[in-house]
């Protein structure tokens, strides 16, 4: 790649990854060198490799899109994308940046797990798709590691995704399938709200590489066939913030959506979590929740609630709903912060016990 290409981006989930898997691996950039060819050196202190023709390539994590901020290139290559934590704004950022050269050119090698980048990919017709199966590199992996996978993984959804390379929807193990996703999509102007809700599941820690800040907005109503239903309006989950911001983030949904109370999991903070929200101007009613339960266990009943076709969502979700898909599965590496506040809202709404007043005789 490099003979063509004077300035290329190398972009991994992390900067190690980069350096382990792309650069120094048995396949890395500088191990594939043909015979009699000088590998490229590897400037550590400045993230560059630079070949003795004085073409560069610049390591990039997908931990920080704005690093992509400034540089320019003719070429990429972007390894497991569907493992970046921040997919999405790392390749609009990249797109941002192949601006030299008379075709700039981005090559991607990932396992095509179902997030929202990769299905960006699939459907964008300039984009040029490849497949290769484990077997196709058997030449070169042990047998034993080969025999051991086909026993154990052939025919299994995982073993698809992973040994074949194809592009699965549903997930072995997933709570929420795609087509149960299409289904809640559907027309929802019928369902007049006359309750509202913002849930949050606060992250533990701050900082680039903390947990995200679920914060999502969830409306009941009435549908003709006279059941309550429930309309997912908002998903404003949000990573890096300190603690006031994130609040003030989850204020200003409960104000645009027009929430009547906020619902927050109390598990990590207690009563702090209360405190900040109430620091950040939260004037409106705070629930503080505790969870006993594990979150499959807590998501059960909701997902019961989609396959009745009692939820709904608005447009906007993609993220929310691809986390959803990979609840429960081996293919979600991260905390489940837009789910958790996702059941905590419905829950709230629709499987705890509904009390209205009444009067008794004496």
């Amino acid at each position: 790649m490099a003979g063509g290409c004077r300035r290329i981006a190398l972009v991994a989930p992390t900067i190690g990854d980069a350096r382990e898997v792309m650069i120094e691996g048995v396949s890395g950039l500088r191990s594939i060198c043909r015979p009699g060819e000088t590998p490229p050196h590897f400037e550590v202190s400045r993230r560059r490799l630079v070949w003795p023709n004085g073409a560069e390539a610049h390591v990039f994590s997908a931990e920080d899109p704005d690093s992509l901020r400034g540089p320019q290139f003719d070429a990429a290559w972007c390894d497991e994308a569907a493992a970046w934590p921040r997919g999405t704004a790392v390749w609009d950022m990249l797109q941002m940046a192949l601006r030299l050269g008379d075709m700039p050119r981005a090559v991607v090698t990932t396992t095509p797990r179902p997030v929202t980048l990769i299905r960006k990919m699939v459907e964008d017709r300039s984009v040029v798709i490849t497949r290769s199966t484990t077997m196709d590199n058997a030449d070169y992996l042990s047998a034993a590691f080969l025999e051991h996978v086909h026993e154990t993984y052939a025919g299994s959804q995982i073993g698809q995704q992973e040994l074949e390379g194809m592009l699965l929807d549903d997930l072995e193990g997933a709570l929420w399938t795609r087509s149960l996703i299409e289904q809640a999509r559907r027309d929802a102007s019928d369902l007049n709200l006359h309750d509202i809700i913002v849930a949050v599941d606060p992250p533990v820690s701050i900082g680039p590489n903390a947990d995200a800040c679920g914060i999502v907005a969830v409306g009941t109503g009435t549908i003709p066939t006279g059941e309550r239903a429930c309309l997912v309006l908002n998903d404003a989950t949000v990573r890096g913030l300190s603690p006031l911001d994130w609040a003030g983030r989850v204020l200003a949904l409960a104000r645009t959506v027009g929430a009547s109370r906020v619902l927050a999991e109390a598990n990590q903070g207690g009563e702090m979590v209360r405190s900040i929200l109430q620091s950040a101007g939260c004037d409106l009613p705070i629930i503080l929740k505790h969870a006993h339960l594990s979150k499959r266990a807590r998501a059960m009943p909701v997902a019961v609630l989609y396959e009745q076709g009692r939820i709904l969502h608005a447009d906007g979700l993609m993220e929310l709903e691809d986390e959803m898909l990979r609840f429960g599965t081996a293919g979600l590496s991260h905390s489940p912060d837009r789910v958790d506040a996702l059941v905590w809202a419905i829950g709230a709404l629709m499987v705890q016990p509904q009390y209205t007043p009444r009067i008794q005789r004496l």
